[in-house]
């Protein structure tokens, strides 16, 4: 069904997606492009508001001009000043990057267990043959939350036989067979050899792993995130990698972003860290594109739309 009388306030930096290809899919759309700083026309209203997830100068102007839908070109929705939405529908871009970061977590998690790159060698070595290299079939990886994220890596975990363990606040049964769902963080962190942050940041889970909670960790555990730096008190997480309590810490993201020169992650020799580039995979712009795209079209069938925000609960 055709999008006819929509407008689209497109609130992207130039170049971000290819709206010619959007326009070309939906001829009878109004996209109105609107800077991401500086006023507002008086003249610019519309329907729909295709925005990043992340706050802009104008963004609150914006909510005011006849909003009804925003969609998100990001995941998380926690840098949006969500108290400023009124009765707007909100989306996001929720899975787009889940095969991504997935893989990105796989390589981790694989790179620790096998003492990557800290077993390769440019010069004859004291010993051939033998190594401290550790498998997956007998560990136990712990995942923090059970979104798309964290479902995408419990599928690539299936295969290498480790027991999986997911939290999450209820008992509700996971769709990925082989995780066994638990409730209590402090269990689940106990017995693992790997744990995976993938949980939407919010007031209730800001600083999650805390001191206490990273003293309930078995001794030597790889802690990986790839959701949100705050996740973590890195106060508490430096002092877990200077006793040995963490084994390793692999970061996608970090408190603040972009974190700045001279700060403790860069150089830890337990800190695998990089700039929040996880989710960057071949495609990542179509997809975002036709999320946005599938979810224009069910607008305009007025039918129920993919990845919407509850923003009490803040994702």
């Amino acid at each position: 069904m055709s999008a006819a009388a929509t407008t689209v306030l497109y609130h992207l930096p130039d170049g971000y997606l290819r709206l010619d290809l959007l326009k070309e899919r939906f001829p009878e759309v109004n996209f109105i492009g609107v800077p991401t700083s500086g006023p507002v026309p008086d003249e610019v209203s519309g329907e729909v508001l295709l925005t990043l997830a992340a706050p802009t100068e104008n963004l609150v102007d914006l909510l005011r001009r006849g909003v009804r839908w925003v969609h998100c070109t990001g995941h998380g929705v926690d840098h949006l000043p969500l108290e400023e939405f009124s009765d707007q529908q909100v989306t996001c871009s929720r899975g787009v990057s889940a095969d991504a970061i997935a893989e990105w977590t796989l390589a981790m998690i694989l790179a620790w267990a096998k003492r990557l790159p800290e077993s390769w060698v440019s010069q004859p070595p004291a010993q051939w043959f033998i190594s401290q290299l550790d498998g997956l079939s007998d560990s136990t990886v712990t995942l923090i939350g059970l979104g798309s994220i964290n479902m995408a890596v419990a599928e690539r975990l299936g295969p290498f036989g480790c027991k999986i363990l997911g939290v999450r606040r209820t008992t509700k049964a996971c769709p990925v067979p082989t995780v066994e769902v638990v409730t209590s963080i402090s269990d689940a962190v106990a017995s693992a050899d790997h744990i995976v942050l993938a949980a939407p940041l919010t007031p209730a889970t800001y600083h999650l792993v805390n001191a206490e909670l990273l003293g309930a960790t078995k001794p030597g555990a790889h802690l990986v995130n790839v959701a949100r730096g705050a996740l973590i008190d890195q106060e508490a997480l430096h002092e877990a990698l200077q006793d040995g309590r963490i084994g390793r810490a692999s970061l996608d993201v970090a408190d603040p972003e972009p974190l700045p020169a001279g700060h403790w992650l860069y150089h830890h020799p337990r800190v695998a860290f990089s700039p929040h580039v996880s989710w960057i995979g071949p495609g990542y712009r179509h997809r975002i594109e036709n999320t946005f795209g599938d979810n224009l079209e069910r607008w305009s069938a007025r039918h129920p739309l993919d990845g919407i925000v509850d923003l009490e609960a803040g994702y």
